[in-house]
Parts: structure tokens; C-alpha cells; sequence
């Protein structure tokens, strides 16, 4: 199978919002949780109030029952997921959704998608690193 089919397989399974829809749940409570590595927070800035969790720990930090979980995620917490441009979001959604984060969803277009819109970000550190 290939990574093509393994994405759409997930996005079939998975909810996923746009940047203006992502803000607004944002707004009304939901957790923004960047997957992106260190490098490309610190180049291209992040999303105002979002908890950065790179895609290495995501599963012990968002697993509803997990002993080593950010403690205020229950099984039903809003938790929108991105990373660049969507992608690997998507496949980190969908492993959070079979542990049990039911209200999972994925940032269409991820952080690119977000600052596109001129949604809040802060500003990135180092130009031309991404």
C-alpha cells in the first residue's frame, strides 16, 4: 500500500476543519497541539496559544488513560492537531482516534494554512529554515 492510500485511509476516518473553523473551536475551548519539530516552530513562528507536542511523544502525552498524558485530557477533550501542511497530522489523528481522544481532529493545510489566513501567530526565529 502506499503512503497515498495510508492517508486517504485515515482522512476517511477522521474529522478535519480549516484554518476559520480551527480558530473559532480554538476560541470555544479546543486544544491547538503543534506535532511540528522544534526547527520549524522556531523558523516560521506558531500558533498563539497552542501546545507544542512533537509527533515523538504525541501518543503518551494525548493518550486519554495514559499515566504520562497531559492531565487535563480526558476522552473527551477538543484536541485539533497540526503540523506544516496537513499531512502528518492527518496519520497522528487517526492514531490518537484509536486510542481513544474521540474529539481529534485535524488542521486542513496545518500551520501554513493557518498563517495563510492571517490567523495568530507569533513571528519565527530563523529565516529560511523550514
Amino acid at each position: 500500500m502506499s503512503i497515498e492510500a495510508v492517508l486517504a485511509e485515515a482522512r476517511s476516518r477522521i474529522d478535519r476543519v480549516d484554518p476559520v473553523k480551527a480558530y473559532r473551536l480554538q476560541r470555544e475551548g479546543a486544544l491547538m497541539v503543534d506535532i511540528r519539530p522544534y526547527y520549524n516552530r522556531l523558523a516560521e513562528g506558531e500558533i498563539l496559544g497552542a501546545l507544542p507536542v512533537e509527533r515523538i511523544v504525541l501518543e503518551w502525552r494525548l493518550d486519554p488513560k495514559c499515566p504520562d498524558r497531559i492531565k487535563e485530557i480526558t476522552e473527551d477533550s477538543v484536541v485539533i492537531v497540526y503540523c506544516n501542511e496537513g499531512y502528518a497530522s492527518s496519520l497522528a489523528v487517526r492514531d490518537l482516534r484509536d486510542l481513544g481522544l474521540r474529539n481529534a481532529i485535524d488542521l486542513i493545510g496545518g500551520f501554513r494554512a493557518w498563517d495563510a489566513e492571517g490567523l495568530p501567530v507569533t513571528d519565527g526565529g530563523l529565516p529560511g529554515i523550514t
